[in-house]
């Protein structure tokens, strides 16, 4: 016996057919997303990355780590030669500046200038204090075994403090360090560094900066220096 399809029959799989062209129309989109490029000031690597997976290697569990994304690779190199800072700002201001080179200013000659260095991080640890003017070192603690940025920045920021309580100065310190200076304001660290043999020399040097701080008034301003606007701090180590 023949059937005769009816016009409610031609279209009983359309249902179906909206499914397939739906999850198409996904795909392709997928597909065509963007990809995203990543750059890492500060990490285990530093560096402009095609993927995030490379880019998590470099920065998941890296204290201090500064990444960014960005929809093109031109972009991207161009905010790897500026600061973390610099592409942050310019992404919550939609471009535009929030400072200008006038009203920063210049840095304050008559200064010092503090910095440190970490082979890896966490890693093995050091920092230093300078005169801003000439560079030249006035103190100088390391390598120690293991330890962070922030730790080093911290402890240098204390070690000017108390060198120039020694010498009687009132001239300001210049950290490039927002998280050492909110420490030394709080007068105590928040770190994930462990404390065990490796780290324990470094946290004995902890203990002793926050109990100088509690127990020491000073007339040092602490100042952030503004690299974006004056280049590398002149305590930088030089090893970026």
């Amino acid at each position: 016996m023949q059937l005769k399809s009816s016009k409610q029959d031609s279209f009983y799989c359309s249902p179906v057919l909206l499914v397939i062209i739906y999850y198409s129309l996904i795909i392709t989109l997928s597909v065509a997303k963007k990809a995203k490029f990543y750059v890492v000031w500060k990490g285990r690597k530093t560096g402009v990355f095609d993927s995030w997976a490379e880019t998590e290697e470099q920065t998941k569990g890296f204290e201090g780590a500064q990444y960014k994304s960005f929809e093109s690779l031109k972009e991207a190199e161009n905010a790897f030669k500026a600061s973390y800072w610099q592409a942050v700002q310019k992404a919550q201001t939609g471009g535009r500046a929030t400072k200008s080179s006038a009203l920063v200013g210049k840095p304050i000659a008559e200064s010092i200038s503090v910095d440190a260095a970490c082979a890896g991080n966490p890693g093995v640890l050091e920092y230093q204090g300078v005169e801003t003017a000439t560079k030249r070192v006035l103190f100088s603690m390391g390598p120690f075994q293991q330890g962070t940025v922030n730790i080093g920045e911290f402890l240098a920021i204390v070690h000017g403090l108390a060198f120039l309580q020694k010498h009687e100065s009132t001239v300001p310190i210049y950290s490039d360090s927002r998280t050492a200076i909110s420490w030394v304001k709080n007068k105590a660290i928040k770190t994930t560094l462990e404390r065990n043999a490796k780290t324990e020399e470094l946290f004995q040097l902890v203990d002793r900066g926050i109990a100088w701080l509690k127990n020491n008034k000073f007339p040092n301003k602490i100042i952030k220096w503004e690299t974006e606007f004056w280049g590398e701090n002149p305590a930088d180590f030089g090893r970026k």
